[in-house]
């Protein structure tokens, strides 16, 4: 199966795409879409076109994004949830079903630790999607997305086949 990973962000909306066969994953590609333009609509829309575009290229079959979490300062958190508004209505729109993850079971899926750094994040994807070079840290944060995506859709497929037994 393959899967887009999302780390939502008006700058910088991060991106990976893996692939999921049982327990091996493999990496596909991944990015950084930079939003351009001089005012928010502008820098929405071209955020909405650059994924449109990374879906329409990489054909993945599902998504999962990273929940927003609320910071200290409302205007940001406000900004922060219009992109990630574009991450989920891009992958909505092509008719993928989207996971929507913690940061804190992101980070613990792929290191074992719930408040690990963006550099641990990195190492751990490295090391579980050999030859995989992020593009940068909000890359490196959507193939982790990405990956635990993989994982808790495994353990929700083993769940969902064991009831259809037991019926």
């Amino acid at each position: 199966m393959r899967i887009i990973g999302i780390d939502p962000g008006l700058r910088n909306l991060g991106w990976g795409v893996i692939e999921a066969d049982g327990p091996r994953l493999a990496h596909v590609a991944n990015g950084i879409c930079h939003s351009e333009g001089a005012d928010l609509a502008a820098r929405l829309l071209s955020l909405f076109d650059q994924l449109s575009a990374v879906l329409a290229l990489h054909a993945p079959e599902t998504a999962a994004v990273e929940q927003t979490f609320v910071n200290r300062d409302g205007q940001s958190t406000l900004k922060l949830g219009q992109a990630r508004g574009i991450a989920m209505l891009v992958p909505a729109r092509a008719g993928l079903t989207i996971g929507e993850y913690a940061p804190n079971t992101v980070k613990k899926t792929v290191v074992g630790v719930g408040h690990a750094d963006k550099a641990q994040i990195a190492h751990m994807v490295k090391m579980q999607l050999p030859g995989a070079e992020p593009a940068g840290p909000d890359a490196a944060d959507a193939l982790a997305i990405a990956i635990c995506h993989a994982h808790h859709y495994r353990s929700a497929a083993v769940l969902s086949a064991r009831e259809r037994i037991r019926a």
